[in-house]
């Protein structure tokens, strides 16, 4: 296996970046973080909670020095927020050190998974918006932010991950790439 460095997981809110990190790391035998719970850890509160109390801009403080931190952790998978590549020189530290992939699912299925109870409860961009308003949400969110997620590269469609065989599959297949990545830029 050719040495790798530290993959960031980069894409809209609900497109599978804790999802497929978690297999990819598995299926990669590699360390997981995911930069939210590093945040909530630190904090000792939720995001939702940060961002409630202290507004967006706050939480995007805290997130780029947790950026920081973890980005000092050798080959390690790492879930990023939906909104941390937009931050100031996040795309620029993170391909500075690792390798990034963009994880780019269709909205249609974006917006599906947004809408499940389970998610909706923790992210605060979308608790409080009825289901047929998600669908606005991520569309515009893509617009703003693709030119962020484009800086990634690679990108992965992360479309399929409905299914414990889907997910593996996916796992399975970005980690091809990424070796295939790694031994290509190690030529």
């Amino acid at each position: 296996m050719t040495e790798m460095k530290t993959v960031f997981l980069v894409g809209y809110m609900g497109c599978g970046k804790t999802t497929l990190g978690v297999a990819l790391a598995r299926v990669m035998r590699r360390r997981f973080i995911d930069l939210d719970e590093e945040v909530e850890r630190e904090q000792g509160r939720t995001v939702k909670e940060i961002f409630t109390e202290q507004g967006e801009d706050a939480f995007r403080a805290l997130e780029k020095e947790a950026l920081r931190r973890v980005a000092t952790v050798d080959g390690a998978i790492v879930a990023c927020g939906g909104g941390t590549p937009c931050v100031d020189g996040a795309m620029e530290l993170m391909n500075g050190v690792g390798v990034t992939v963009w994880l780019d699912a269709n909205a249609k299925r974006i917006a599906a998974r947004l809408c499940l109870p389970e998610e909706k409860v923790k992210r605060p961009q979308v608790a409080a918006l009825h289901d047929d308003e998600v669908p606005a949400l991520v569309a515009q969110g893509l617009a703003e932010r693709t030119p962020y997620y484009s800086q990634a590269v690679l990108r992965f469609d992360s479309t399929f991950l409905e299914s414990a065989d889907q997910i593996e599959a996916s796992a399975r297949s970005l980690a091809a790439l990424l070796e295939a990545y790694s031994f290509e830029r190690a030529k």
